[in-house]
This record gives C-alpha cells, structure tokens and sequence, in this order.
C-alpha cells in the first residue's frame, strides 16, 4: 500500500472537510475565539476545540491505518478496502472515520467559536447519514455479503456500542 495512494485520499476527503471549507467558513463569516467569554473562561472553548480535533485526528489515523493494513485500501469510495475492516474502533461503531472527523469539525467549531462551523458540521453529518444508508452500506453488503450484513446488525452506525463486537457471537 503506497503512502501516496493513502496521502491522496487523506487530502482529498477528510482534508477538504476538516482544512479547505472551515478555512473558507472562517474567512467569510470571521471567528471568534474564547467565544466570548472573558477571564480565565476564555480557556475553556479554545482547550474544549483542542481536545476535541486531537482526539479526531488520533481516530482518524487509527482508521486509515487499519483500512491500509488490514483492509488493503483506502477510506476513498474510488479506491476501497479489499477486506472488511472490523477491528478497533469498528468493534463500537461502523463509521468511526466520520465519527472522527465530526470530532475534528466540532472542534474547530469550539476553537474558533464559530455557528457558521457548528452549521457545517450538521450539514456534514446530514450527507453522510444519507450517502451511508443509500450509497457505502449497499454496496458493503454487495462486496461482503452475510459478513458485513452480520456486523450491520450488531454494530450500531453511530453511537458506539459499550462493549466490543464479537464477530463470532450475534448481537
């Protein structure tokens, strides 16, 4: 798996998502860092969009490693894993990748204190809901059959499950 073939589709998804529209947002609707808090309160929103991106970005590699080791692809619709992909966090949640870089959006949007970003982030969420239901999930099922339609069913798309899935016990 080549570095550029994973570099590409990094840059060219979740970096146009978390990089190139926020700063376009920001450079339209300004910012507003500290959100307006004063004092020693001005910390709290700016350490809440730090942790927040830190820990999407910590996820976001986590999955595009496991996508390159274990899946032979990438995270990019055009360039697919080979393999299902059903270790780490795909064990709590089938979109942990789009769980990450909603982290990463909320946290810009916190930094910066930004509604025009917050509006984003729920646009963002809104076409990924729709593109997973019509698009990715159909075509998981078409190129994994009864395995993905057995993680399907145990693993919830969004809201992580507590404990780990075990892929040899139902739900």
């Amino acid at each position: 798996m080549s570095a550029w073939r994973q570099a590409r589709a990094i840059a060219l998804l979740p970096g146009t998502v978390t990089v190139l529209v926020p700063a376009a947002i920001l450079a339209g609707a300004g910012s507003n860092v500290g959100g307006g808090f004063s004092g020693l309160f001005v910390a709290l929103p700016v350490l809440l969009g730090l942790a927040l991106i830190a820990a999407g970005f910590a996820l976001w590699l986590w999955t595009v490693r496991l996508f390159a080791r274990i899946g032979k692809g990438t995270l990019a619709p055009w360039d697919p894993t080979q393999r299902l992909v059903i270790e780490g966090p795909y064990r709590h949640l089938r979109n942990p990748m789009i769980t990450a870089v909603l982290a990463v959006l909320a946290g810009e949007a916190a930094l910066f204190g930004s509604p025009a970003l917050l509006i984003w982030f729920a646009a963002f969420f809104v076409a990924n809901s729709i593109f997973f239901r019509q698009y990715e999930e159909p075509g998981l099922e078409h190129r994994f059959g009864e395995d993905y339609r057995a993680y399907k069913a145990s693993v919830p798309r969004w809201l992580p499950r507590r404990a780990p899935w075990e892929p040899h016990r139902s739900r």
